[in-house]
């Protein structure tokens, strides 16, 4: 891909990404920069076949006008691998330039040490980029769960999987010859919303993710916060819980200790005495009733509204939107999340719209999928 080597080109690029097909004069209006900058900083990347020109003949109304031809990106120009990690599995995709997934594939993981899970992720590229063009890829986005140092390319630790102070960006590209991004799995996911989903359309949002774990991003003032350590909106670790309870963590009080899938299984099982109650029985017992298991969820929903109204008193999003694979049985949390949330939260805060959307893993690979092209197009990639 072509060097973005000016502020202009690389906020236009990432305009005509997320917003094309669009004209260049509002690309212009939207960016502040003059219709000559604008097409000084398309030029190369329309020469290097990474953008179109499409013909249309319109004509801006009012004005004798230049023709609107509108901009888009040539979505097969780059290819995309982004792969999210969870214990026990691999979840991969390829995407173009406008992340739409191309290809997707799962891998079942026969351990969870870095060795193994490296080599099963060299073995996912290689299947995945089978019959492609292997010049048009740009590397790998991997998401991970935890503490990651995303400009270093470090899991500096992930208490699901077990690792701490791991390089896995520079493992990776040794195996794979490839660019590499590693990206905590929220903020990649959060990434994703930025440039493709509920980012567009409002100028600050968070993220909350709902099931395994509780997880949150936050867009604010036209960018993802990554916090100056690297580590931020990580709500499942703040002390709502029972201060009995110990997180997976190794810290007492934290917010998954009773609104994460696990938390609220285990709480089931111990009403029940079941110690070998599955979830899905957990589901079925609070979809129909059961006292303990619809007291779990109404804990975990609690739990969660006065996680989310701190969010919104501290930093005001103009909306939340809930994710994740809890989604599926947001029912289950509703009324007691938004009640806690609407009384804790404070003033004018309380008009921040709360949604939600179901997401898969394939969508947290996209994310991670994503954190590797606004490293491409924002910085060059990261590769260390």
């Amino acid at each position: 891909m072509p060097p973005l080597i000016s502020p202009a080109a690389i906020e236009v690029f990432t305009h005509v990404i997320t917003r094309g097909p669009v004209p260049r004069v509002e690309i212009a209006r939207a960016t502040g920069l003059s219709f000559a900058a604008v097409t000084k900083a398309i030029a190369p990347l329309i020469e290097a076949g990474y953008v179109r020109e499409h013909g249309s003949a319109r004509v801006k109304a009012g004005t004798a006008g230049r023709p609107v031809n509108p901009l888009s990106v040539v979505d097969d120009a780059g290819l995309l691998a982004g792969i999210k990690i969870n214990p026990g599995e691999l979840i991969g995709v390829i995407t173009g330039l406008t992340a739409e997934v191309r290809r997707e594939a799962r891998a079942d993981l026969t351990a969870d040490d870095p060795a193994t899970v490296i080599d099963a992720i060299r073995t996912m590229i290689t299947e995945l980029t089978a019959g492609l063009d292997h010049d048009r890829l740009l590397g790998l986005g991997v998401a991970v769960s935890g503490d990651v140092d995303g400009r270093a390319g470090v899991v500096r630790e992930s208490v699901r999987l077990g690792w701490r102070d791991l390089p896995l960006a520079a493992r990776l590209r040794e195996v794979a010859g490839i660019p590499v991004v590693v990206e905590n799995d929220v903020r990649a996911l959060t990434l994703a919303e930025h440039w493709f989903g509920v980012g567009l359309d409002t100028t600050s949002f968070a993220i909350i993710t709902i099931g395994t774990g509780i997880g949150c991003g936050l867009h604010l003032n036209g960018d993802v916060v990554e916090g100056a350590f690297g580590v931020a909106g990580e709500i499942g670790h703040l002390p709502l819980g029972d201060p009995d309870l110990t997180c997976s963590c190794g810290r007492r009080a934290c917010l998954e200790t009773v609104a994460s899938s696990a938390a609220i299984l285990t709480s089931i099982r111990n009403d029940a005495d079941h110690p070998e109650l599955t979830w899905t029985e957990a589901l079925r017992r609070a979809h129909q009733g059961d006292p303990a298991a619809v007291a779990a969820f109404a804990r975990a929903g609690s739990a969660i509204g006065r996680a989310m109204a701190t969010v919104v008193n501290l930093v005001g999003p103009e909306v939340i939107q809930v994710v994740g694979e809890g989604v599926a049985d947001f029912d289950l949390y509703e009324d007691r999340m938004r009640a806690a949330f609407h009384d804790h939260v404070f003033g004018a805060a309380e008009r921040c719209r709360i949604g939600t959307r179901s997401h898969s893993f394939t969508d947290w690979a996209r994310g991670a999928a994503v954190a590797l092209l606004r490293s491409v197009v924002r910085n060059g990639t990261r590769t260390k």
